[in-house]
């Protein structure tokens, strides 16, 4: 079990990267638009500079929802590899047999 602190540091950065997707988006255009005027692209990236780091959609960690695992998660069930072949054995996962020989 990975600690707590870990699993609220990623939901905290989950839940900032939803608020402020739409801000961020416009920023990013503004900054991409060749059209517009420098200063006023110079300016959207001192804003989006300015905007907290946990923000960023790339600051988010895939964590196993079960454990809180985050290494060997599949992006697919959400669960790590341990989670999924223990679930599989007890046969939770519809689709799903573990081999056994």
């Amino acid at each position: 079990m990975a600690k707590k602190s870990s699993i609220e540091k990623n939901n905290r950065r989950q839940k900032m990267t939803k608020n402020a997707a739409a801000k961020r988006a416009r920023l990013k255009a503004i900054i991409s638009d060749k059209k517009k005027p420098m200063e006023e692209r110079f300016a959207a990236t001192i804003k989006l500079a300015e905007m907290p780091r946990n923000s960023s959609a790339t600051r988010v960690h895939n964590r196993c929802e079960i454990s809180g695992r985050p290494h060997a998660v599949y992006r697919k069930t959400k669960m790590s590899r341990i989670a999924i072949r223990d679930f599989g054995s007890r046969g939770l996962i519809p689709g799903l047999v573990k081999s056994s020989w």
